[in-house]
Parts: C-alpha cells; sequence; structure tokens
C-alpha cells in the first residue's frame, strides 16, 4: 500500500494518506524560524503495521533537509526512529541530556 504524505500548514502537521485519500497517520509540529520540532506521530490503528510511521519519519525527515531546517525530535516514535536512521543526524539538534 502506498501512502502519500503533505505538509498542511494551516493545522502545523503531516499527513499520510492511502490510495482512498484516507488519514492513515500524522506527525504534528511547531516551527520556529529554521527549527521544526516534530511533537507527536500517530498512526490510525486501522493502518497499524504497514509502514505508515516509517513513511511519515521519513518523509518529514527529508522535508526538513531539503528546507534547511534543523529538527528537534520531541516525540518519541521519531526519536526511535532516528536512532536507526544516522543519515539524518546532521540536521537533528541534540542536547547532552536524552529527554525520555
Amino acid at each position: 500500500m502506498q501512502f502519500t504524505v503533505t505538509d498542511v500548514p494551516e493545522r502545523e502537521r503531516f499527513e499520510a494518506r492511502d490510495e482512498a485519500g484516507v488519514v492513515a497517520g500524522l506527525v504534528t509540529y511547531q516551527l520556529t524560524g529554521t527549527i521544526i520540532a516534530y511533537t507527536h506521530t500517530e498512526v490510525d490503528p486501522e493502518f497499524e503495521g504497514r509502514g505508515v510511521g516509517s513513511t511519515l519519519a521519513r518523509a518529514v525527515m527529508d522535508d526538513a533537509r531539503a528546507r534547511g531546517r534543523t529538527v528537534v525530535p520531541i516525540c518519541p516514535f521519531l526519536a526511535e526512529w532516528l536512532v536507526k536512521h544516522p543519515q539524518y543526524e546532521d540536521i537533528v539538534a541534540r542536547s547532552t541530556r536524552k529527554v525520555k
């Protein structure tokens, strides 16, 4: 199943939709200048286990890189996903302590 991820700035979120246009998941964010904080990832229970979360994570990180933004991964899912995808480390803001 293919999901299309779109930025919906008026709602401060990215949405992943299936072929029928149904929202399968979303990532909320707060944007301040060039710093984007991804605050929450949510996948509709109907779509769990189909790669929606990973599709969203990759899309929001690629978007941040393309726009020259620094990412603050507040969302635990995204923070965990980033551990497995070190290719994005150069655009992630890291503090000296880990927030859990």
